[in-house]
């Protein structure tokens, strides 16, 4: 395509690349913080029943037994007859119980509820909306009912977001995402009732959907070709030490309304960074604001070390190279316009699978950390870590095997780990342990594939558009994930079944897409639908030279593209041949 030869005439991926990746991907360490938040801020602590009022241990403390050991006359053991139960006690205190080689029946007991309230353990947390607002017993759902707004606001953020940005521009939606993270984030640390609490993480929901969104694509499409496939593995890398960087925060603070302080105050810093990047020329130029975006390319230029291409590139030789692409713009799109046609069709109902089926095992496996029995920050730094070898093998699998072949193997290899993992024994649980992390990296690698690969099958024209509707797919599976938990109660296996099930499903869908490996960005459906899909021999070899950067004579006349860049040949050359 035409810009992608703009792109190198400017300086490829140079000075201004660096710093553009580099200030857009930082916010990655505390924005991977945010979707799995809910772990460390709604923890669940050990707890019992609050002992009544009118009796207190120091009463009792005649008997030769620790506190600990006190309670058993207070709080009934739970069925598994190891731990104290969490939502009940004897209505009167049983002392017996207290006696060496006690062996009463405890059957036949009165108990009530936690009347006076619970007392919980505060070892492994000071303080959580759990121990806050009492969310457990009858109120348990509520805990991940908090996880379950939150991704309703990513939901609802990914519908409104993806249109406004192909509507208003992704630089202005990406400043205005990042004051509204900050501001609702810290509300939310302020928040004085449950309810409060879920209405700002439902918007923060929806802030952190623009932030994604925005800084995909903004990025993408200031990148040459034939390093997005890296740039875009790189950059994830600062999401996978965000992950590791929450379980720090959180082991450190251990207080939910520090750490919701201290994973959304820094948006206010990105929010003053981000009004130094560029908008998309690629936008601007099919939205009719070939001015500015004259005056990007110029500064990438200038950034880039080639302020000599100032004087070459003129508003003339940028029309003449996006011509269709202009010509495209004149007509307005929707979500429609993706299943519209045959080929777009095909290709977001394939995405619409693959994004579901990655974002509902990801979650399904990341959301309880605590059922591991180890260390909760050990188990988010475990999972945190396990992403850098998947990420990086999705990046070798993109480079040589192609996106394709990559997308479905982490998918297939999912399925295949979380299927292995339902016959092991749960005593075993080192090693079930070790299958988790294992299909946390494979489904890990699956998002970062499915990031790059979408935004390079869509044209740059509803490329937000497209990204915002396959991100509503992956909502609403990371929405559905918890829920599939609770089929363990009618079958242990069940679980794992649907999870892998679901991943093999999508990775054959994910065999019927096109290939983008080393293809410039589409800029127009057209370009989509007559791109990939029954190309002849000769209409593939001509492209195969347009990548190249030479592009033969014929070509260019049959397809209007008026000035090309061919090979040894500068821009104001160019020009004056056109001419």
């Amino acid at each position: 395509m035409a810009f992608a030869d703009l792109l190198d005439e400017v300086g490829g991926f140079g000075r201004y690349q660096w710093l553009h990746v580099t200030l857009i991907s930082l916010p990655g360490l505390i924005m991977a913080s945010q979707n799995l938040l809910n772990n460390f801020v709604s923890g669940t602590p050990a707890h019992h029943c609050s002992l009544p009022a009118n009796y207190s241990l120091h009463n009792v403390s005649h008997y030769q037994v620790d506190q600990k050991q006190l309670l058993i006359a207070f709080i009934p053991l739970d069925s598994s007859g190891n731990r104290l139960d969490r939502c009940k006690r004897y209505v009167e205190p049983q002392w017996q119980l207290l006696a060496v080689n006690n062996s009463a029946n405890v059957s036949h007991l009165l108990t009530e509820g936690c009347l006076d309230g619970w007392t919980y353990d505060r070892s492994e947390f000071l303080t959580t909306t759990v121990s806050e607002w009492d969310l457990v017993c009858s109120l348990r759902p509520l805990k991940q009912m908090i996880q379950t707004i939150y991704m309703g606001g990513v939901l609802t953020g990914a519908i409104i977001y993806g249109r406004l940005s192909d509507r208003f521009g992704r630089r202005s939606l990406l400043i205005w995402s990042y004051l509204q993270l900050g501001v609702l984030g810290c509300s939310s640390a302020l928040s004085p009732s449950y309810y409060a609490y879920c209405i700002f993480r439902f918007l923060c929901g929806v802030a952190v959907s623009g932030v994604i969104l925005n800084r995909i694509s903004l990025s993408m499409e200031w990148i040459p070709t034939k390093t997005r496939a890296l740039v875009g593995t790189l950059s994830s890398f600062f999401f996978v030490f965000g992950q590791m960087i929450l379980a720090g925060l959180a082991y450190w603070l251990r207080d939910w309304r520090k750490l919701q302080l201290a994973v959304c105050a820094p948006h206010f810093l990105f929010f003053a960074c981000s009004w130094w990047f560029s908008e998309s020329a690629r936008w601007l130029v099919v939205n009719h604001r070939s001015d500015e975006a004259l005056k990007s390319l110029h500064r990438v230029a200038r950034i880039n070390g080639k302020p000599e291409v100032t004087e070459k590139l003129t508003l003339e030789v940028l029309h003449f190279h996006m011509s269709k692409e202009i010509e495209s713009s004149q007509s307005s799109f929707t979500a429609y316009d993706l299943l519209k046609t045959r080929r777009m069709r095909r290709i977001s109902i394939c995405l619409i699978a693959v994004w579901f089926s990655t974002s509902f095992t990801y979650y399904g496996l990341s959301m309880d950390l605590q059922k591991f029995g180890v260390s909760i920050y050990l188990m988010q730094t475990i999972f945190g870590a396990i992403n850098f070898p998947a990420r990086l093998m999705a990046l070798a699998m993109m480079n040589y095997l192609g996106r394709r072949v990559s997308q479905a193997t982490c998918l297939l290899l999912a399925a295949l780990v979380i299927s292995t993992n339902i016959f092991i024994p749960t005593d075993m649980q080192i090693i079930r342990t070790t299958l988790a992390c294992l299909g946390k990296g494979f489904t890990s690698g699956s998002f970062i594939t499915a990031y790059l690969y979408t935004g390079e099958l869509y044209p740059t024209v509803i490329r937000q558009t497209g990204m915002g509707f396959v991100s509503t797919m992956a909502r609403v599976g990371s929405m559905v994930a918890p829920t599939v938990l609770m089929l363990d109660e009618v079958l242990p296996a069940l679980p794992g079944l649907v999870y892998a099930g679901t991943a093999v499903l999508a990775g054959c869908f994910a065999c019927f897409l096109p290939e983008t490996m080393n293809v410039p960005l589409p800029d127009t459906i057209e370009h989509v639908e007559k791109k990939w899909f029954r190309r002849s021999p000769t209409h593939r070899q001509k492209e195969d030279l347009s990548v190249n950067g030479v592009v033969p004579s014929d070509y260019a006349s049959e397809h209007h593209c008026g000035v090309v860049f061919v090979e040894g040949v500068d821009l104001k050359e160019q020009k004056e041949t056109a001419l």
